[in-house]
């Protein structure tokens, strides 16, 4: 086992997927992390966030390295991994296809030069890393798993050995020739899965990431950036849902050795609007229909219920606990699984759902989502007013923040707007109430001392949420308010050129501690230097963030300013939503996606 488990960095790994769930491996092609059946399930490959007898599967040659390299095969999510030692070179190409009937990885270990002996260590960790399975070696090539309601079946083109708790494999491959591995899930209580053909599959996995990244329509500015963030972005939805997790991992810190870890196995309303403009203006249709069908059944109920995020299946229940086995990514701990955050009110989901909704609407992909809307605004109604989390969850107690009352007006600006024909009375009201609203965030939200839209209600602190306001067309870019806000943001939240959320001594997340520059404010930034004419401006911002990707072009939600490393949890959604909607913000020369004119 060849990896420093403390020493590794998070930007070190690439993703698979098959649309069910994701691993991670490393750049020394160690498969570290693995959920299964789904994106929120049992992490049977917790050595990321532990130690190696925590679950992961090692492939390396036995020999000394002199070179190594990888890359996606194309506009995908087969990753090869490349091998040189002084005996030879040897490709290790990893993959999960997405046509099978439970969750598989495929490795297929080729020779390119000379003979190169190798060693395959598999070691599943049931129950998040803890539980050691069962293992039945049922034929020298046919190894089973089991633990609980869980099981595996390893099969390979060599012999397996159950040596120490691991299945073990020991082999040797020369120039032209395979050897492949096949492991999947099922459950304990069926028959394992029928065995399958590694190479075809590869054939079809390719051939199927190829004829989805062929449907991509964006020609423009970035096109390769966007094309990348696309793949990780498909790899990160769930098809038999339709929901997207806001990022495939769970407890990577924001902060290095920090308490700022997160489960974001979940699928956020608020990164709704965002996924839809990305997926809608670069072709991909089906994606955006799917988030909507995925939509409408989590926030089905009466009465309705709307709450910040939901689980991949659209389950509203989610306890956040401890696992306090696993020593943390870099030490940093706790190791949380679930997140409590679901409980709270963050009114800002009012807005983003119902622009959702609107959205699907203008581009011909929505239902009848009339009645929908209707609930969601009238019970917005009763509750605009409150105080809130925020859009950053923050755990310190409700406050009347800026951007959440933003969004209020953007959820009865965009009812009145869609039920207009429908329910003119309450459309009527709905419009009288956003100009209310968007008065009262005006009067409260801009401080004339600060020179800025500030994150809560008549105090100074700062916070980049606020850059969404022009997005959604709650004002003018080009308005003083938004000149000088953007000028405060960058001489105050600013450290060398990258921008953070807010000052951490301003907002109680229950943690404390600060954390690193946030990817997708940065990308924010971009939008509204755009909108303002700043294009060579909001180019080179661009250009820097898009850099921060790691040499496969996967993002993760911060950079730790002091050494530019990447930190919390791989990918980020919503970093690289923000990312394709910065490069069409540019290529549009500034014009915005979608923005209303403010009526109130």
């Amino acid at each position: 086992m060849t990896k420093d488990w403390r020493a590794a960095s998070i930007a070190g790994h690439a993703m698979l997927a098959d649309g069910r769930t994701a691993a991670l491996v490393f750049e020394d092609a160690t498969i570290d992390w693995l959920c299964l059946p789904r994106f929120n399930g049992d992490v049977c490959f917790a050595a990321l966030l532990g130690t190696g007898d925590n679950g992961g599967w090692w492939m390396y040659p036995e020999a000394q390295v002199t070179d190594r390299s990888r890359r996606y095969l194309g506009d995908s999510l087969v990753l090869e991994t490349l091998f040189s030692t002084d005996d030879g070179q040897v490709a290790v190409i990893d993959f999960m296809p997405p046509d099978t009937t439970r969750p598989t990885i495929i490795r297929i270990v080729e020779g390119r030069r000379g003979t190169v002996a190798m060693q395959s260590s598999l070691l599943p960790r049931f129950s998040y890393g803890q539980t050691h399975p069962t293992v039945d070696c049922r034929t020298p090539r046919e190894a089973l798993a089991l633990a609980g309601a869980d099981a595996l079946v390893l099969r390979a083109d060599c012999d397996i050995d159950h040596d120490d708790r691991a299945l073990i494999s020991r082999f040797e491959v020369r120039e032209g020739e395979r050897t492949s591995f096949a492991l999947s899930w099922y459950p304990s209580n069926a028959s394992p899965p029928r065995e399958i053909d590694p190479s075809a599959m590869l054939e079809a996995t390719r051939e199927q990431w190829q004829g989805w990244s062929g449907k991509t329509d964006y020609s423009g500015y970035a096109k390769d950036k966007v094309a990348r963030s696309l793949v990780a972005l498909k790899g990160l939805v769930c098809e038999e849902t339709g929901g997207i997790v806001a990022a495939a991992t769970s407890s990577l810190p924001e902060r290095p050795g920090g308490a700022r870890n997160w489960d974001y196995r979940f699928c956020w309303l608020r990164d709704a609007a965002f996924t839809l403009v990305a997926f809608l203006r670069t072709g991909h249709d089906e994606e955006a229909k799917a988030w909507i069908e995925w939509l409408r059944r989590a926030l089905a109920g009466e009465p309705i219920a709307v709450q910040p995020f939901y689980a991949i299946d659209g389950k509203r229940h989610t306890v956040e606990w401890e696992a306090d086995w696993l020593p943390g990514f870099g030490d940093a701990r706790p190791v949380r699984f679930g997140n409590g955050a679901a409980d709270q009110l963050q009114l800002d989901i009012f807005g983003e759902v119902i622009d959702t909704l609107y959205l699907a609407d203008q581009h011909g992909i929505g239902g009848d989502d009339t009645q929908l809307v209707a609930d969601l605004a009238r019970c917005l109604e009763d509750i605009w007013t409150e105080p809130d989390a925020g859009i950053w969850e923050g755990r310190g107690g409700p406050q009347q923040h800026t951007y959440s009352n933003a969004m209020c007006w953007v959820a009865f600006d965009r009812a009145a707007k869609m039920l207009a024909d429908i329910c003119p009375e309450d459309a009527q009201r709905w419009h009288d109430l956003a100009g209310e609203v968007r008065a009262r965030t005006l009067a409260h939200g801009f401080d004339e001392k600060v020179g800025a839209f500030t994150r809560v209600f008549d105090k100074p602190e700062l916070d980049a949420s606020v850059l969404r306001l022009p997005l959604v067309g709650f004002i003018d870019a080009n308005d003083d308010r938004m000149l000088r806000t953007v000028a405060a943001l960058q001489r105050e939240l600013t450290e060398d050129g990258l921008l953070y959320r807010y000052a951490s001594e301003s907002v109680d997340d229950g943690v404390g501690g600060g954390e690193g520059a946030f990817v997708a404010v940065n990308f924010w930034l971009v939008d509204v230097l755009a909108m303002q004419g700043r294009q060579h401006h909001a180019e080179t911002l661009f250009d820097r963030m898009a850099g921060f990707a790691n040499d496969l072009g996967l993002l993760t939600e911060e950079i730790w300013v002091e050494d530019k490393r990447a930190i919390g949890n791989i990918p980020q959604a919503l970093s690289h939503l923000a990312l394709v909607n910065s490069a069409l913000a540019i290529d549009a020369g500034g014009t915005p996606p979608r923005i209303d004119e403010p009526d109130g």
